[in-house]
């Protein structure tokens, strides 16, 4: 597509940077956009001062979130260079017209079913400004091939967009609409292409994973019988998903992962609560019972699996008793890491018709608690490794030493061990020699 010019600095060739926020979907949306700049024959910059085109890919899922984004845009009114300023994501999803009237100097907006539509949307943004595209569904296939990955070594595939459960608090539904399953023939073919290229590892993205093929007619392949065909793919190494619903995965999934040599031995399965009373509010699906059961089908036919999980602390109504419940629970099961949050009302949700009567001091007090408990929890899984050895694969070189790579074990753990740049990419044999602030450090076999 031939350039137009920019309005400002009346240069044929301009700048973009991108600033990503939120989840591993939000960063691969942004490696595809900025595929699609780079093919306008536009630059990527690291330096949002050098960029003509600022786009903030937004994520609404907490009120900080939004909060960061409107105060950087903010600042840039004071700029005397002013560049072309676009909101994607989420929060464009969710907002829509409205992000005119929060920022003066906003240009367009992208929404997260609206992606493919960019160079259209930076045609008029260029003429006129104030452009503002945000579907409800997603209709159109992205170009993956031509994402512009940063990571040489791993990759996201997205395979299912979009989320049905509608638990109260989330907006993901309303924000990036239905579930939305790839053709598993697309799934595979970009899989194949990846490997082709030296990745060795991809991880599977979808805010289901289990849901993978629901949508589709006939249901002719599920998450497991897809992972079964991605298993079979020549050069890749690893294979990594997040994340699983409690109310979706089955036997077969579970089974899978511990018979398929290049799935990883990691689950992230969000929780939320450990109270069935605030399960029920949430609108999650399960009850505690529930969740243990499969916890406990889990580990018996994956005996290595290590499981994440996401917490929400202090929801509208929570007791101590029942902030108790869920700090009780995650003593018991033990996960190897958790993503904790103090709930935070987001407008448009179900939850919303509830006070938000939890005071805050006793929302940041639950979750310091909870963060506590998880660093104990992970840091004696850690120790619980000196001496053993594990497979880690070289994913970067060490920021802090030349001389040593740094990667994760199959169960998620960071590992830093001796290495040279040219064994990127390369499955090593390391024995674990100590932990140092949760992260292992070890040597080479």
């Amino acid at each position: 597509m031939k350039n137009k010019v920019h309005p400002l600095t009346n240069e044929p060739t301009m700048k973009f940077h991108i600033r990503t926020y939120g989840c591993q979907m939000n960063e691969l949306d942004s490696e595809v956009m900025a595929g699609m700049l780079m093919r306008r024959g536009w630059s990527e910059t690291a330096s949002e001062e050098e960029a003509d085109v600022l786009i903030f890919n937004t994520c609404s899922v907490r009120d900080l979130a939004e909060r960061k984004v409107l105060g950087k845009i903010g600042k840039l009114e004071r700029l005397k260079k002013r560049p072309l300023v676009g909101i994607a994501g989420c929060m464009a999803s969710s907002k829509k017209e409205a992000l005119f009237q929060k920022v003066a100097c906003l240009d367009f907006i992208v929404g997260t079913n609206n992606i493919h539509e960019l160079d259209a949307i930076l045609d008029e943004a260029l003429e006129r400004r104030k452009v503002c595209h945000a579907s409800p569904q997603f209709t159109c296939e992205l170009d993956y091939e031509g994402a512009r990955r940063k990571d040489g070594v791993k990759a996201s595939v997205s395979i299912i967009r979009g989320c049905n459960k509608f638990c109260t608090y989330c907006v993901v539904p309303y924000t990036r609409g239905r579930e939305v399953s790839r053709a598993p023939e697309a799934v595979l073919e970009e899989c194949k292409t990846l490997a082709s290229r030296g990745y060795k590892e991809v991880m599977l993205l979808g805010q289901n994973v289990n849901s993978y093929g629901k949508d589709g007619p006939g249901e002719s392949c599920s998450f497991a019988t897809l992972l079964g065909r991605l298993n079979e793919i020549d050069g890749l190494e690893r294979i990594r998903f997040m994340t699983s619903h409690p109310v979706d995965i089955s036997e077969e999934l579970m089974s899978a992962i511990g018979e398929l040599s290049k799935v990883v031995e990691y689950v992230h399965f969000p929780l939320q609560a450990g109270s069935n009373r605030i399960l029920r509010k949430m609108n999650r699906g399960y009850t505690v019972e529930e969740y243990l059961e499969k916890v406990q089908k889990l580990r018996s036919l994956v005996p290595d699996v290590a499981i994440g999980t996401d917490i929400i602390v202090g929801f509208p109504g929570e007791t101590e008793e029942e902030f108790g419940q869920t700090y009780a629970l995650i003593e018991k099961i033990g996960f190897s890491n958790s993503y904790l949050f103090a709930y935070s009302p987001r407008k448009g949700t179900p939850s919303t018709r509830w006070a938000d009567d939890v005071p805050k001091e006793a929302k940041e007090a639950r979750l310091q608690k909870l963060i506590d408990l998880q660093n104990r929890i992970t840091t004696e899984h850690l120790e619980g490794l000196v001496g053993k050895e594990v497979e880690v694969l070289a994913e970067e070189v060490s920021e802090k030493d030349s001389r040593c790579l740094k990667g994760r074990t199959r169960t998620w753990y960071n590992v830093v061990f001796p290495g040279m740049a040219k064994e990127l990419g390369t499955l090593k044999r390391i024995v674990v020699e100590k932990v140092i602030r949760q992260t292992l450090f070890g040597l080479v076999v």
